[in-house]
């Protein structure tokens, strides 16, 4: 486990990190906004409620990506070419822009830039106890392995008559395994390099598709 000192050391990364991203995107911030606006009626965030540290609830920013009645007409899971995402979605998605809004919830302590993706409570019915304790044990993140490992879960979905169970036959359970690799590996240093990983990982495999 990670020392006091790494931990306030993970923390001021945390901090620091996500003022400076909010402050450096502010014009992408309204940019996107606007152009969600002008694409599709409802709101500029979707909230998304998730369970944080210790089972805690809370609502998780993101750009909205869907159409605004997205969560009653389908599953909480969006495989690529999903109908209910919207075109800036579609977009917005492929870059992964979507999630920059999570800032605000590393901000208010709620999430850290580095830590496994926050899950709604349904899903914890598929983890073991002792998979969902060590998971719960930290703050969820904006990335870590998992995210790594399939930064292409939407193409991995796409076409699925069920897109819930073959996230739960195909993603669960390496993604997990991921996840409790990192929590067990956490630090300072590591963290660092996750984030420099995801940059690298969402600039390559994106530009090759737009290229």
């Amino acid at each position: 486990m990670p020392s006091e000192h790494d931990y306030l050391g993970r923390r001021l990364l945390d901090v620091c990190g996500a003022a400076a991203g909010l402050l450096c995107l502010l014009p992408l911030f309204l940019l996107i906004s606007i152009w969600i606006k002008i694409d599709s009626k409802g709101p500029v965030f979707y909230r998304a409620i998730r369970l944080g540290r210790y089972g805690k609830p809370f609502q998780m920013f993101k750009f909205r990506s869907m159409r605004a009645d997205a969560d009653k007409v389908g599953a909480l899971i969006t495989p690529d070419k999903d109908s209910r995402v919207t075109r800036v979605g579609g977009f917005l998605r492929k870059f992964k822009l979507d999630e920059l809004p999570q800032l605000i919830n590393v901000l208010k302590g709620e999430m850290s830039l580095v830590g496994p993706r926050p899950e709604a409570a349904l899903y914890f019915d598929y983890y073991s106890p002792d998979e969902k304790r060590a998971v719960l044990s930290v703050r969820p993140g904006m990335t870590d392995y998992g995210s790594l490992r399939f930064h292409d879960e939407g193409r991995l979905l796409a076409g699925s008559a069920d897109p819930i169970q073959t996230y739960l036959d195909l993603i669960r359970e390496p993604k997990v395994r991921a996840q409790l690799e990192y929590i067990r590996d956490q630090s300072l240093l590591l963290d660092i390099k996750i984030i420099f990983r995801t940059i690298g990982v969402v600039a390559t495999t994106r530009m090759k598709d737009v290229a």
